[in-house]
């Protein structure tokens, strides 16, 4: 079945907080999400990035509940 999970960029409080970047992504598995979220993360932390800094990348089902974070502290 597939479902819509939101990856969200969240910076650092040094350089502002909040969230920088919402994707959406429809996909079979948490998984897959997972990996997307992994990937922005790596990304996002490179250094020609032209985002503020990324403190964590998380990954949030339709119903907005927190299924899954990386953060620079991992």
């Amino acid at each position: 079945m597939i479902e819509i999970y939101r990856i969200e960029t969240v910076a650092s409080e040094e350089a502002g907080g909040g969230v920088v970047r919402r994707i959406m992504v429809r996909t079979d598995s948490l998984e897959k999400a997972k990996e997307r979220a992994l990937k922005v993360f790596a990304l996002a932390r490179r250094p020609q990035s032209r985002d503020p800094e990324i403190e964590v990348v998380r990954v949030l089902n339709g119903a907005g509940h927190e299924l899954f974070s990386v953060s620079t502290r991992d």
